[in-house]
């Protein structure tokens, strides 16, 4: 799913997600930078978003549910629009419009 700002925002996507509690991960496969987000202690599930923008910010968010399992495969169970996903979204663009507004 995505979250997509109207305007282009004072702050750049990276440092936006970095606030919303994301760390960034390089994809050294794909030459590819994301953010996660963990939903236990545990490596997995994850939530996990990519900067497709930065204007306007584009924002596009999955959880990872496990591990990529065969070998020659770059596809995982993911969910792309569950509740869950929504939620995330949701809680996202609060923590984003919260900061912009101080």
């Amino acid at each position: 799913m995505e979250l997509k700002f109207k305007e282009k925002l004072n702050e750049n996507g990276e440092f936006l997600l970095k606030r919303c509690g994301y760390a960034q991960i390089y994809d050294t496969k794909f030459d590819k930078i994301s953010y996660v987000r963990r939903l236990s202690q545990e490596y997995y599930p994850r939530y996990h978003c990519y900067i497709n923008s930065e204007d306007p910010l584009i924002l596009s968010l999955h959880i990872d549910q496990k591990k990529v399992s065969y070998e020659g495969f770059t596809a995982h169970s993911g969910d792309y629009d569950s509740d869950l996903v929504k939620t995330e979204l949701k809680r996202i663009g609060i923590c984003i419009a919260q900061y912009l507004n101080k």
